[in-house]
């Protein structure tokens, strides 16, 4: 494991954690826990080989990483019922998409 790979993994960890402390601090269990499940969208790189490149760039290569779904991840995050998981997602796509570029 390189370290930009460990690094992208703690981001993709204390991220939305962090987003929880700072806005919604008194549900703050829930908020992590929704927001972390936003890290699911992953399994869709069970679908290729090798299951986990560190040099290939997630956002449009797999399923529910492509271009055409993260407005679907926006319009979730202002939905108030779905907003948690939304931000989760978003979240993840951001950080995936930063370690694109860098």
């Amino acid at each position: 494991m390189t370290l930009s790979f460990a690094i992208h993994i703690i981001l993709h960890m204390t991220v939305p954690v962090l987003v929880a402390v700072l806005f919604y601090r008194d549900q703050l269990r829930f908020a992590s826990l929704m927001m972390l499940a936003g890290w699911l969208i992953d399994f869709d790189h069970l679908l290729v080989t090798p299951i986990i490149d560190q040099d290939r760039c997630s956002i449009g290569f797999h399923l529910l990483h492509r271009y055409w779904i993260v407005p679907i991840y926006a319009i979730l995050a202002l939905i108030p019922k779905t907003r948690l998981i939304g931000l989760g997602l978003l979240i993840h796509v951001v950080l995936d998409w930063i370690d694109c570029y860098l």
